[in-house]
């Protein structure tokens, strides 16, 4: 009986000892380590190459301006959906939380951290920006531009969209007649809407850039950017433009030197 009990116990042990060599941890398992060789298959690349058309998971993008805002390279101008009044309404809400900070409210550019000394964000009320296409705006905010960030991990590309649409509304206010209100729509002045709304009174006054404000060009004027240069003549001489040109000396081609920044338009 002693030595049965003796021999079961060395089984047991010995058991023991074979399911511990055939112990294997995840770190020394078989694998393919990331850019290293490999005699398994005939090309030698442990990394495989995918399957021919294969698309991963929410990377279709088969609506190529929805997603860039580019045709063929180039900034189109034009919304890939319908801007109603849902969409417009959806553009000032991220306007308000993500670009306001910089640009204000009105889009002149003089939002509260540029009022304390951050670089002066573009107008968007400028010759330039008013012409330029919606697909610029889209690129901007989901590439950066200048000194901005881009705002894709921020915004979806239809929350982009509608903020496009509701900037171009913006501008579209800012220059806004009697002769585009509809019929039968009532006019108030912005003293009375801010009134109502207890707002101070500075809140329809103009707005200025304090002294502390920079804009990051030499000469400390607003950031133009360059245009082509014209032909050669035939002396040989052409045209050439600053980027960073004063625009109280000059101006670029199309563009209106910056004014003092106002409210909104009735």
């Amino acid at each position: 009986m002693r030595k049965l009990k003796q021999f079961a116990a060395f089984g047991s042990m010995a058991a023991t000892l074979v399911l511990a060599g055939c112990r294997q941890d995840m770190q020394d398992e078989p694998k393919f380590y990331p850019q290293r060789g490999t005699e398994f298959y005939a090309d030698g690349r442990s990394v495989r190459p995918q399957v021919e058309n294969t698309v991963a998971r929410n990377q279709l993008h088969e609506n190529a301006y929805f997603y860039t805002g580019l045709i063929n390279g180039k900034e189109g101008d034009g919304m890939p959906f319908p801007a109603t009044l849902e969409v417009l309404e959806r553009g000032q809400e991220r306007f308000n939380v993500y670009c306001t900070p910089c640009h204000s409210r009105v889009g002149n550019g003089e939002g509260m951290i540029v009022q304390r000394g951050y670089m002066k964000a573009g107008n968007f009320h400028t010759a330039r920006l008013e012409t330029a296409p919606l697909g610029h705006f889209f690129h901007v905010i989901s590439n950066g531009y200048g000194a901005m960030p881009d705002y894709a991990s921020q915004l979806v590309p239809e929350d982009r969209w509608a903020i496009v649409a509701y900037i171009r509304a913006l501008q579209l206010s800012q220059k806004a007649t009697h002769a585009d209100v509809p019929a039968g729509a009532q006019v108030e002045p912005l003293s009375s809407i801010a009134e109502r709304e207890g707002l101070p009174a500075s809140f329809t006054q103009e707005w200025r850039l304090p002294p502390t404000s920079v804009t990051g060009t030499p000469d400390n004027g607003l950031f133009v950017l360059p245009v082509p240069a014209a032909p050669p003549t035939a002396n040989g001489a052409g045209s050439t433009t600053r980027s960073n040109a004063n625009p109280a000396a000059g101006t670029a081609a199309g563009q209106k030197a910056p004014q003092p920044s106002g409210v909104p338009k009735q």
